[in-house]
């Protein structure tokens, strides 16, 4: 593995997209440190240390110098467009580069959203509440989930299907941070959304982001990873 001299430093919050930030470190070889941070237990929230680092208070957040780089999507294009040397990008001006764009952006822009309504809306269904009030919220759950966030996935999972039964991966026949970037939504699909094998294109990809070397490894550093 090669390495540069500056020290990168991940502000990584357990369970959440710093994870493929860290992966992407390990694909493009950068030495790199990590700055652990848990959830709190109850709320699942980030802990307020996180506002020191970003006005925000999310993760991640990586820092490279002088210079603090906050939204995973930003990171990758950052950490590939000064590190990368042309790597895990395709070249300016093919097709496979106008869809490496387009799926970097999608994965947060059309993916996530949808997944993120229903975790929202399965905690309103599952949540503790006084009768009648848990009576009626479980009502207008379900009827958000059936009417809107069911369709809207079942829609997006066929349509990155479709994709990958005609191209290897999602920028073409070659790896790039565009799959990096992709692998929360389709993770989180799997473990909230109903993502299996009767997808296969899609089942494929994740076991062949998790079979890669650089993917273990972040893991590693990251520590456990769950949905």
């Amino acid at each position: 593995m090669s390495y540069n001299a500056a020290m990168i430093t991940v502000h990584h919050l357990n369970n959440s997209r710093s994870q493929r930030v860290l992966w992407l470190l390990e694909e493009l070889g950068i030495e790199y440190e990590v700055k652990r941070y848990q959830r709190d237990a109850k709320t699942m929230l980030a802990p307020p240390e996180l506002l020191a680092v970003h006005p925000l208070g999310k993760s991640p957040v990586s820092v490279d110098g002088s210079v603090t780089v906050a939204e995973s999507g930003a990171i990758v294009e950052y950490l590939v467009g000064r590190y990368g040397g042309g790597r895990l990008i395709p070249p300016v001006g093919t097709p496979e580069r106008l869809r490496y764009t387009y799926w970097l952006h999608y994965a947060e822009g059309s993916a996530m959203p949808p997944l993120l309504l229903k975790l929202i809306f399965d905690r309103v269904a599952n949540g503790p509440a006084p009768w009648p009030i848990s009576v009626v919220a479980r009502r207008i759950a379900a009827t958000v989930q059936n009417a809107f966030i069911g369709p809207q996935l079942k829609r997006h999972l066929d349509y990155m299907e479709a994709e990958l039964a005609a191209h290897t991966w999602f920028a073409g026949e070659e790896f790039t941070a565009a799959d990096v970037q992709m692998s929360f939504p389709l993770e989180a699909a799997k473990a909230r959304a109903g993502l299996n094998a009767g997808r296969p294109h899609l089942w494929n990809f994740l076991d062949r982001i998790h079979s890669r070397d650089a993917y273990k490894r972040a893991l590693e550093r990251g520590g456990p990873y769950s949905f």
